[in-house]
């Protein structure tokens, strides 16, 4: 069984949505640094996907730090990077460019998308409490 819930659903990447799932339930503390991650095979025969997608998944998941592959051990959650929080916020810059981008392309106001981003914060803050 998969650390990580996710439903496919037609017309975005798959690799993009197991990418938000995996990141998710890692913010949510789903998914606690140490824990191991499941095997490219695995994912590929639980999610009945592509092992070419699941690998490019952990390979972009390792990229962004949320993995790390320990020799001996596989690959397991990364700790949360060191440095203040306006070097961890810089991490965050590409998704944010795309979030943006995306919110003009759809005519939300940045009132709009401030909302959001807090109803969304809120949610996942809860589901992290036990």
């Amino acid at each position: 069984m998969l650390p990580f819930t996710v439903q496919l659903k037609p017309g975005l990447p798959v690799s993009e949505q197991i990418l938000f799932a995996v990141k998710k339930a890692v913010i949510s503390g789903q998914m606690k640094p140490g824990d191991k991650f499941p095997s490219v095979r695995q994912m590929s025969l639980e999610l009945k996907i592509n092992p070419n997608t699941a690998h490019k998944v952990v390979a972009a998941l390792v990229d962004d730090g949320v993995l790390q592959v320990m020799p001996g051990i596989g690959t397991v959650v990364a700790a949360p990077p060191p440095g203040s929080p306006k070097d961890r916020a810089q991490l965050l810059e590409s998704d944010l460019e795309k979030l943006v981008v995306e919110a003009k392309a759809l005519g939300l106001d940045l009132n709009e998308v401030l909302e959001s981003l807090m109803n969304h914060w809120k949610r996942l803050r809860k589901e992290k409490k036990p």
